[in-house]
């Protein structure tokens, strides 16, 4: 039977044994049916989801199914965990369904920084309810509640146990490195971030799960959850765009191929290709916009929303009147008839 993904990898259990994160070193989008079959056969899957703990006496047998199959890293990885004492896990995903364990949603969350999936592509619902808040520290995760006896241990011992963020998720790079990019400042790059290959994440910069770029992309303002930024396009410093998860709703906001969004700047509706936002401007969807044509005469004035995912359009503000304009390189018939084609 096909399946969504697989994987193999390491947990980090809390003292009730429940596993608290995942680290899956080459995570598989649809894997071959004969690979699921040969792994079935060592743990005697079921079908549907699971998450099935490997012991390490498995780990020969799992390196040499890995290595026929041609996965170099899942084989080394198998074949370095001979001699580890971490806990060891097989993923298998029958069906792209919401997480129910925390290790399901860990390998979806690699599956999109590994650009195995784009954002929206994979379901991700009800996983904040299923992750809960851990400490992120120079010795690994921590759940929440175990922290302050972590920190006396480390103390008696004469050591510093160092706390990065207090969060329900990691920063990706301590579990996936994407090829191609430049990132910053890394605490600012969630795990489940998706960046294309040849983006620049800047100091300030900001890409939550689930969001990021397809492609070239310079990022010095914030992405956040739910938003996809075309190739070529640039976010300013300190420009922020709505997401799913800060009022947006359900509404997707995405930024098509080689627009601007100025400093400061920020846009609550999609974006098509070659769109500017001008610094300072925020951009919402009840917006009023004074439409303007090539010549820069008033055509009409129109909420933000009616505009979404129109392409060549630059919007300022009146440095006179204050009143919000989008110059097109469309005529004004042209442009009554994209505005109005759907209603």
């Amino acid at each position: 039977m096909s399946h969504f993904a697989m994987a193999f990898g390491t947990a980090t259990k809390n003292k009730q044994g429940k596993i608290i994160e995942s680290y899956f070193p080459e995570p598989i989008l649809s894997p071959d049916d004969k690979l699921i079959n040969e792994l079935a056969q060592i743990f005697a899957c079921a079908d549907g989801n699971q998450v099935i703990e490997v012991s390490i006496d498995k780990c020969h047998d799992l390196a040499t199914i890995f290595e026929s199959f041609g996965l170099n890293l899942s084989t080394t990885f198998a074949k370095a965990a001979l001699d580890s004492e971490q806990p060891l896990i097989l993923v298998t995903l029958e069906t792209d369904s919401a997480p129910t364990e925390v290790p399901e949603a860990f390998l979806k969350l690699h599956l999109l920084s590994h650009r195995l999936v784009k954002p929206h592509g994979t379901n991700l619902d009800g996983i904040f309810g299923l992750l809960h808040n851990i400490a992120w520290t120079n010795l690994g995760a921590i759940d929440l509640p175990e922290l302050p006896e972590w920190q006396i241990q480390t103390r008696l011992r004469g050591q510093v146990l160092q706390v990065f963020s207090i969060d329900k998720f990691p920063k990706m790079t301590d579990y996936v490195v994407p090829t191609g990019v430049r990132i910053a400042d890394t605490a600012r790059v969630r795990l489940g971030a998706h960046l294309g290959e040849g983006t620049t994440i800047m100091h300030e910069g900001f890409v939550n799960f689930n969001a990021g770029t397809t492609g070239v992309s310079m990022v010095e303002g914030r992405i956040t959850a739910g938003v996809v930024v075309g190739n070529g396009s640039d976010i300013g410093g300190g420009a922020s765009i709505l997401g799913t998860l800060s009022g947006g709703g359900k509404i997707v906001i995405s930024i098509g191929e080689n627009c601007l969004l100025g400093a400061n700047a920020g846009v609550g509706i999609p974006l098509g290709d070659r769109c500017t936002i001008e610094a300072g401007l925020y951009l919402t969807a009840g917006t009023k916009v004074t439409v303007l044509d090539t010549n820069k005469k008033p055509v009409e004035t129109v909420k933000a929303r009616e505009l979404a995912g129109k392409s060549d359009l630059l919007f300022w503000r009146n440095s006179q009147t204050g009143a919000v304009e989008c110059l097109t390189n469309q005529t004004a018939i042209e442009l009554n008839e994209a505005l109005h084609s759907h209603n």
